[in-house]
């Protein structure tokens, strides 16, 4: 089994992805997602990856309504950093996608081959219904499709610099994306439902995903399952929000004083977008379940990322377990207050996940 990852989803969109009162309140700047970047470096974790939001969900604490743009950003940290891998989201109804892979392309030579990407397919309609981007709402069940063909002008352009390619959703005439170093970017997609499963068993190479330890299973193991069947490797990232602390209970207190000042509208207008979206068992379905789910289950307060919570040790265990029980290929975390929550985890936590590591790889 190869090595775990340990990745941190950055807090590009306003608040993070914690939907509280209780929790920092801030505007997204690129310095300080670029104090977590380095930070993430300096600790000695693998990689960050930050997201896209066109429009927030409002509430008491504004959530999510500033966001930085993502490919602009990681190509900013990846031109301050030098050792992490690097992800920038492109949202697929945003961007063309031979426009989307020059920008792309760009980005990983300034990265130094460190770049990857995050495609999302779009599950919100009132996103991009301001934007005049919506296509209309058959799309809920045809996104993957879309999403199957753009994948492959993408990676026709990275190869080879040039691509033609007729499919139903785009007719590419002999496009280029030059220079072209032919390095085709790692691409992670969010397949939660099964048709997502597929969808990323089939063209992406990690599938990025949110559940318990229940659940995690049940959605990686028919994935790589399916990967393999069409001779592919593709593992997945679990998100998880990590609440370290000295004590069980001090990380527990922590935990609930977040959902105890949860922005009640906000949650609201997150679950009533998701509920515009048909498919079953997918992320959409995640977030509504999350308005009644514990935090270890992924309360919608957390963004429905299962919470990892409890002392140092706990935490540790729970996260060097993970790959055995799971079957994950990585863990991308979200923290409370970033910079010096990733302080306190490289210096209290880390060092035990390794050791733990190393023991089960001994056993």
């Amino acid at each position: 089994m190869s090595a775990m990852k340990l990745g941190v989803f950055l807090p590009n969109g306003q608040n993070g992805y914690i939907i509280s009162e209780n929790a920092p309140q801030y505007e997204p700047t690129f310095e300080h997602c670029l104090e977590i970047s380095q930070e993430v470096e300096r600790v000695g974790l693998d990689f960050v990856l930050s997201m896209i939001k066109y429009h927030g969900f409002g509430g008491k604490t504004g959530y999510w309504d500033g966001c930085l743009d993502s490919v602009v950003l990681a190509t900013g940290i990846a031109a301050n950093t030098s050792r992490i891998d690097v992800f920038a989201t492109v949202p697929i109804l945003g961007i063309p996608p031979v426009i989307a892979a020059r920008q792309l392309a760009t980005f990983d030579e300034i990265a130094k081959g460190r770049g990857g990407v995050n495609l999302v397919t779009g599950w919100n309609r009132p996103e991009y219904d301001p934007m005049g981007l919506w296509p209309g709402d058959e799309y809920y069940e045809r996104r993957y499709d879309y999403a199957a063909e753009y994948v492959q002008i993408l990676r026709g352009l990275w190869r080879d610099g040039r691509t033609t390619f007729n499919g139903e959703f785009f007719t590419i005439n002999d496009a280029t994306c030059l220079p072209s170093s032919g390095r085709e970017l790692p691409i992670v997609t969010a397949g939660q439902s099964t048709a997502g499963q597929r969808y990323t068993a089939h063209y992406g190479d990690y599938n990025f995903v949110f559940g318990d330890r229940e659940l995690l299973p049940q959605i990686t193991r028919p994935m790589v399952q399916e990967a393999e069947r069409v001779g592919r490797t593709v593992g997945t990232y679990a998100l998880f929000t990590v609440i370290a602390a000295e004590t069980d209970e001090e990380a527990r207190a922590k935990t609930q004083r977040i959902v105890d000042g949860q922005d009640t509208e906000a949650l609201k207008n997150v679950a009533g977008s998701a509920a515009l979206d048909p498919e079953s068992g997918g992320t959409s379905a995640h977030f509504i379940a999350g308005l009644t789910a514990p935090p270890e289950e992924g309360n919608l307060t957390f963004m429905s990322f299962p919470v990892l919570h409890g002392s140092y040790e706990s935490v540790a265990e729970q996260i060097a377990t993970m790959q055995r029980d799971t079957g994950v290929a990585g863990v991308l975390m979200t923290f409370v207050d970033y910079v010096p929550d990733i302080r306190v985890f490289g210096e209290k936590v880390l060092p035990l996940v390794r050791e733990k590591l190393a023991a089960l790889q001994s056993v």
